[in-house]
């Protein structure tokens, strides 16, 4: 079984999981939402205008080719749909964590802290961002899918690193600061590149230069 992690595109947007092909609770407000009569489409547009005018925002992991889960995340302009949560705003000095997905089949095996991780990489390569934040929900289970599908699971962000930004009963906001992230630098980059298949061997040891027949006797001359 082969598993790497690669850049979100539109190419890969076909091939998400069902709800998230045309979910837009992030991408638009309320009354918008109502509004739309293709939300594929819609999705397809606020996801080529992301990549256009700020660049990467999202981590896919495939295994044997197939995306089996994802994360996505955007300064808070791209999100107006995050208004609505009782513990917004997001900080100004943060990008939100709006989805965090692994297919159940594929659950406990650590894709989910790898695709964080690669988050955390592509971030922290960028420069000039300090924090990552995401609403969480405290919700129990099939409740929390029900009532709130799009917020990812507090126990969820508390394992890879996030920790309480504004405590609420059921929608906390969360925050990794990038600069703890910065010691596990070494971890992720590891982490990434060997899914990437991008481990290359040690080097090989240099052995000094054998002196040629000349230099030998040259050497000898002087002694």
């Amino acid at each position: 079984m082969s598993r790497k992690v690669v850049r979100l595109t539109l190419d890969h947007l076909d091939a998400l999981t069902a709800p998230c092909r045309s979910c837009l609770f992030w991408e638009l407000d309320p009354v918008t939402r109502r509004r739309v009569e293709d939300p594929v489409a819609e999705k397809r547009a606020w996801l080529s205008e992301v990549l256009r005018e700020w660049g990467s925002c999202g981590q896919v992991v495939l295994v044997d080719g197939d995306p089996v889960g994802h994360v996505v995340y955007v300064p808070p302009a791209y999100a107006p749909g995050a208004g609505g949560i009782p513990t917004a705003p997001v900080s100004p000095d943060a990008v939100l964590l709006t989805t965090a997905y692994v297919d159940p089949r594929h659950a406990g095996g650590g894709l989910g802290r790898v695709l964080v991780q690669g988050m955390a990489r592509d971030l922290i390569h960028r420069g000039g961002i300090r924090a990552v934040e995401a609403f969480g929900t405290a919700l129990p289970g099939r409740l929390a899918d029900v009532a709130a599908p799009c917020l990812v699971p507090v126990g969820f962000l508390a394992g890879v690193g996030f920790g309480t930004q504004r405590a609420h009963p059921t929608n906390p906001r969360m925050r990794m600061e990038l600069r703890s992230a910065l010691t596990w630098r070494d971890e992720v980059e590891a982490a990434v590149e060997k899914l990437l298949g991008a481990v290359r061997p040690a080097p090989k040891p240099v052995r000094p230069p054998t002196p040629s027949r000349g230099t030998v006797s040259r050497a000898a001359d002087r002694t």
